[in-house]
């Protein structure tokens, strides 16, 4: 018999548990949630709202074990993990396992290291019924939302098509972007870029040139939107000496960003490992979960990786400053503390390492290669937040052209505090033009050569199309989601071919537009930014105690059953036009569609019932087979990973196929011998 028991989500987070914890103790895994509401209906009764929970199926043989375990413990500990959802199913064991949720059975812990994981079980809690509660909230409104709405697509559009509170509004912000990049309509602009010179006047010495770009006139600006424009300026200026009006001497401190919550990691991790979203969450969650390094045992790498805090505990900035201090000098720290955004739950710390020591390059050997990127991402990022800020030298120089006004901008690097770690992507995509510029020595009043001037046209561009991180970017801004459901949404839409991504960038595909525009005009009070935003606020009230969650489940119901009831009625079939290719079927001569399936695009005869014609769309690329010299067509594993294989494979004597695009074999093993020589 166990002493205690302690019950997680996961088998990895309960491997790293049962090293902290002595022999007595046994720890085990309910693999995620044990109950919810059937499939197969809505599960929610409308009138009290009481939700109709389920045993999940074909975790029958786990809950008789989970029982036995917990029958043969003198205490069982329920230590999910630490928010709402992880409090949700905390509450379903306890319920499940004949717990009382008002016993101290509740064990929550930030980071998976010994000190924080013994520290929990030396202090356990009662069940949070206000953060369960809110949970329950979320999942019973989304329900509601879903399958009441989703019918009315299948029985007006066609069926298999869902709808969501979060997942719509996030299709609508794509299918937005997309209506604003359609209609769009480009205005002239103009730029004259001068090149200058200083006069030298002794001799030997090169003269240095520089860049200045036109401001004005007088002192004032003046926006050049055409050509006619721009020949009055260079008239004006045609003889003119060029002579030092001011020059501005300064200094700029640039701080470093806090560390990662849920959602500055996805976009930095996106931006610069190239991560899709889903990838992140799961490299984060091996992290924190455990890795097994050398001489430590099993430990977790970072802490909680589902957060909207920026919040760090005293001993981790302790141990940052010790760090930073031997590593880089007393110079480079500097104490930081950092606020957490409005609306915040602040429920947890920042994702950051548990342990500062493991630095990435100690640890890289027992991790994966995507583990390390990230870990390296989030130890730097963090250590970063806490060194001193960058200091630069600026020099701003304004030259006088009779009376036309350029300006040339330039910095150096004084200090390079904690830019010595790391610089944020957006740092670096945001660097104003000419900012680091080399300007030679100048003085006030003095005549430069000019050595070129460069009228440039140019044309606004539309806004740009969401990445992946920028519309979780936006997601959170507006409040719509929250850390956990982000990753989920994003995936949700792309499977259900709303949203299509091509080379990083989301589009909405035809049926996102058709369902997007049936929704928003039918629920304009559901499927909107202000509403999602709203609820979860209300959420967040249910947590903080502040309200009843049926209450908040009553007051969104009743005016919403109404509005599906009338679309329901009044809303006529919207037929969904396939996207006709320019391939025959071969069978009766019609030319074939492009419809979606399970595995993806596929083409199809629209004959059907009476042609039943259909065939997979072969990708090619223009490489050629490297062995025959045929067509080499792009194929997808079950997995969804390309590989390469030549058209004659194996039916015409090619056994050509590869991971690697052809060609590019040969370029990783002439890199590989070039580096094997240096």
């Amino acid at each position: 018999m166990a002493d205690k028991l302690i019950i997680v989500e996961s088998p990895a987070k309960a491997n790293t548990i049962k090293k902290f914890l002595g022999g007595s103790t046994k720890v085990v895994a309910s693999m995620g949630h044990i109950r919810d509401l059937p499939k197969s209906k809505l599960g929610v009764n409308t009138k009290t709202f009481e939700p109709e929970y389920i045993n999940i199926r074909g975790k029958g043989d786990l809950i008789k074990a989970l029982k036995k375990d917990a029958k043969g413990a003198k205490k069982v500990y329920l230590a999910t993990d630490p928010d709402r959802e992880g409090e949700a199913i905390a509450w379903h064991l306890a319920h499940i396992l004949g717990i009382d949720d008002k016993s101290l059975c509740r064990v929550t812990f930030n980071e998976i290291t010994k000190e924080a994981v013994k520290e929990a079980v030396k202090n356990p809690r009662t069940l949070d019924m206000d953060l369960t509660d809110s949970q329950q909230a979320r999942r019973v409104l989304d329900r509601i939302v879903g399958y009441k709405v989703s019918p009315v697509l299948w029985k007006k559009v066609q069926k298999g098509l869902s709808a969501g509170r979060v997942q719509s509004v996030a299709v609508k912000l794509i299918a937005d972007r997309e209506e604003e990049i359609e209609n769009f309509i480009p205005e002239e602009y103009w730029n004259i870029y001068a090149t200058l010179s200083e006069d030298i006047t002794k001799k030997g010495k090169k003269p240095q040139t520089f860049d200045a770009k036109f401001f004005g006139k007088d002192d004032k600006k003046q926006e050049l939107r055409s050509k006619e424009e721009v020949d009055t300026v260079l008239g004006a200026i045609k003889n003119a000496k060029y002579i030092v009006k001011e020059i501005k001497k300064g200094e700029k401190k640039r701080t470093p960003a806090p560390p990662f919550t849920t959602s500055t990691m996805q976009q930095e991790a996106s931006r610069k490992l190239n991560f899709a979203l889903k990838k992140t969450m799961s490299v984060a969650q091996g992290l924190y979960e455990g890795v097994k390094i050398p001489e430590k045992g099993t430990v977790g790498l970072i802490t909680y990786m589902r957060t909207d805090s920026t919040r760090v505990s005293e001993e981790a900035r302790a141990n940052a400053k010790e760090h930073i201090e031997s590593s880089f000098g007393k110079e480079y720290y500097e104490n930081r503390y950092y606020k957490s955004k409005g609306g915040s739950q602040d429920a947890h710390e920042a994702v950051r390492p548990t342990y500062v020591e493991l630095t990435p390059e100690k640890v890289k050997d027992s991790l994966t290669n995507d583990q390390f990127k990230l870990y390296k991402l989030i130890y730097n990022r963090f250590i970063a937040s806490q060194m001193a800020a960058a200091i630069f030298d600026t020099l701003a120089v304004k030259i006088d052209a009779n009376s036309y006004m350029f300006k040339a901008n330039g910095q150096t690097i004084k200090f390079k505090g904690f830019m010595t770690l790391y610089v944020e992507s957006e740092d670096v995509e945001n660097e104003e033009d000419g900012a680091n510029a080399k300007i030679p020595e100048l003085k006030e009043n003095q005549e430069v050569k000019k050595e070129k001037l460069e009228p440039k046209q140019s044309f606004t561009e539309p806004p740009p199309r969401y990445t992946e991180a920028s519309l979780v970017k936006a997601l959170e801004e507006k409040g719509i989601g929250r850390p956990s459901t982000y990753s989920p949404t994003i995936t949700t839409i792309l499977a259900r071919r709303y949203v299509e991504k091509m080379q990083k960038t989301l589009y909405p595909t035809e049926l996102g537009r058709i369902v997007n525009k049936l929704l928003v005009e039918n629920f304009p009070d559901v499927i909107n930014v202000e509403f999602t935003a709203a609820m979860e606020e209300e959420f967040d009230s249910v947590a903080e105690g502040k309200k009843e969650w049926k209450k908040v489940i009553e007051e969104f119901y009743i005016p919403f059953e109404k509005v599906v009831e009338k679309v329901d009625k009044e809303l006529e079939h919207v037929k969904l036009e396939h996207e006709i290719s320019d391939v025959p079927c071969e069978k009766c001569g019609k030319m074939m569609v492009i419809k979606f399936g399970r595995y993806g695009r596929f083409l199809a005869c629209p004959g059907f019932p009476d042609c039943h014609n259909a065939k997979p769309i072969i990708e090619t690329i223009e490489e050629p087979c490297p062995k025959c010299n045929a067509v080499v067509q792009i194929r997808k594993t079950k997995k969804k990973r390309n590989f390469y294989i030549c058209e004659k494979n194996p039916d015409e004597g090619c056994d050509y196929i590869s991971w690697n695009k052809p060609g590019q074999e040969e370029k990783k093993a002439a890199k590989k011998g070039k580096s094997k020589s240096k």
